[in-house]
């Protein structure tokens, strides 16, 4: 026999008021590969191009969203007594979204502009000599050298709440987060953006992101010392944990941990 719990007012009260707001979070861009940089800086004349994306983009960023993945499935008959199954083959990773406000000196529109232009070659500059032909010729994401890429070294949004606090050198971060790291993301995509002489408001850019995986850490609220790790320069640091107290930077390899900025 079961019984039905009864939920009182002063229990409702409790669980609404711990309920997650969806305007406390951060975006930020680790960095660009540097050729994309030395691309900004010398053709598209963005001489603070690494500064502006790391400082001053997730700033700007008025409108993002967590990321969602799904499985791809397939259909198998004729096992199971002719029951037929779904079965999971590959896993599907949506593109994300982000909205930002554009400076009056539209420097955050030119490096996705330019950005853009780089994975196509650059090609866009000859488009001001019409009669001639014109063809794009596009990049690769890596390269065997690893740098003339155009995947970004860093991003990750964090989801945190009201109880947030900063991490000390001597304490661990108390609060609740959840962060996400997209690995080797790139624009695909940047939206109309409408003018118009029937109002005044502030100009926007929606910026479509790919990637091919993202990771993420969930920190619950463990408090207690936090285990230092000595430097090249001889100098203490602080590591990065997930909830479960493993060191973050051994989750990933070599690779992913000089995307991710844990190592130079």
């Amino acid at each position: 026999m079961s019984f039905v719990q009864k939920i009182t007012m002063t229990d409702a009260k409790v669980k609404f008021g711990s309920l997650s707001l969806n305007n406390q979070y951060q975006v930020h861009f680790a960095g660009i590969n540097g050729a994309v940089i030395n691309y900004l800086r010398f053709d598209k004349r963005i001489q603070n191009a690494q500064d502006f994306i790391s400082r001053e983009a997730g700033i700007l960023c008025n409108d993002a969203s967590l990321p969602a993945t799904a499985y791809a499935t397939a259909e198998v008959k004729d096992n199971f007594m002719g029951v037929p199954q779904e079965f999971a083959h590959t896993r599907i990773y949506t593109d994300i979204d982000f909205t930002f406000y554009v400076d009056e000196d539209y420097t955050l529109l030119n490096i996705f502009e330019g950005w853009m232009d780089y994975i196509s070659s650059g090609a866009e500059r000859e488009v001001a000599d019409f009669q001639r032909p014109f063809y794009r010729r596009m990049r690769y994401p890596d390269s065997s050298t690893g740098y003339d890429g155009y995947t970004a070294t860093g991003l990750s949004v964090t989801k945190f709440e009201r109880d947030e606090q900063i991490r000390t050198k001597k304490t661990k971060t108390t609060g609740h987060r959840l962060r996400y790291e997209f690995i080797k993301s790139y624009p695909i995509s940047i939206t109309s953006m409408p003018v118009s002489y029937n109002g005044s408001n502030l100009l926007q850019c929606s910026v479509g992101m790919t990637y091919i995986r993202y990771t993420v850490d969930r920190i619950t609220g463990a408090q207690g010392p936090a285990p230092k790790r000595t430097g090249s320069d001889g100098q203490s640091e602080v590591e990065f944990f997930n909830s479960s107290g493993i060191v973050l930077e051994n989750q990933y390899n070599e690779d992913e941990r000089r995307d991710m900025g844990l190592i130079p």
